[in-house]
């Protein structure tokens, strides 16, 4: 069975800066890729996504080619950086235009997202990672997609220090272990959602 995955880097900057966010998310998609999952990486800050709740906001708009890979993708992983003990404003923005899914359905009458598992990756130099992580969750899970168990990674460093994750040398082993954990359970999952999805909803 072929799956694949699409993991959105929600950091403030645009590339090539480097970025702490979207190393993790390289790491989380070689562990997918070690399970035969091909996966891609978009950073948000590259696009114009336009601000609202439809799927498509007009002219100039990049949101509708960024939610087709959305859909097309067996397994989704949102990345964010913590601010301020917040997920990033361009996650927000990101969970946002996923709202119109709520209203997108099949002719079963399910969310376009149903049969998709989703993941989260959270870095930081404050404390937040669970609070970020709690909130990317229900959002995804309110428009749709499936949590696998432990499907969430993160590093957080030392409060007011000023170590990023993309400055270690090494990704610390609980942070390994992590994305292992991550990877092996949303494949797990999509598979499992391959086979058989859920429920006509009408």
């Amino acid at each position: 069975m072929t799956l694949s995955a699409l993991a959105i880097n929600c950091t403030l900057k645009s590339s090539p800066a480097p970025s702490s966010c979207g190393r993790l998310l390289d790491e989380v998609l070689a562990e997918l890729d070690t399970l035969g999952v091909h996966g891609e990486l978009l950073r948000a800050a590259d696009y114009n996504i336009k601000p609202g709740v439809t799927s498509d906001e007009g002219e100039g708009d990049d949101w509708p080619m960024i939610r087709q890979k959305i859909l097309d993708a067996d397994i989704f992983i949102l990345g964010s950086p913590i601010w301020l003990g917040h997920p990033s404003s361009i996650c927000q923005r990101v969970m946002e235009r996923l709202d119109a899914l709520l209203s997108e359905t099949d002719d079963a009458g399910r969310m376009l997202s149903y049969g998709r598992v989703a993941a989260a990756a959270v870095v930081g130099n404050e404390d937040g990672a669970h609070h970020v992580m709690a909130e990317v969750f229900q959002g995804l899970n309110d428009v749709g997609f499936t949590i696998p168990a432990n499907a969430s990674t993160y590093w957080v460093g030392e409060a007011m220090q000023g170590t990023d994750y993309q400055d270690l040398d090494e990704p610390p082993e609980m942070v390994k272990q992590s994305n292992q954990a991550l990877a092996r359970n949303c494949v797990y999952l999509a598979k499992l959602l391959k086979q058989e999805t859920y429920p006509a909803q009408q």
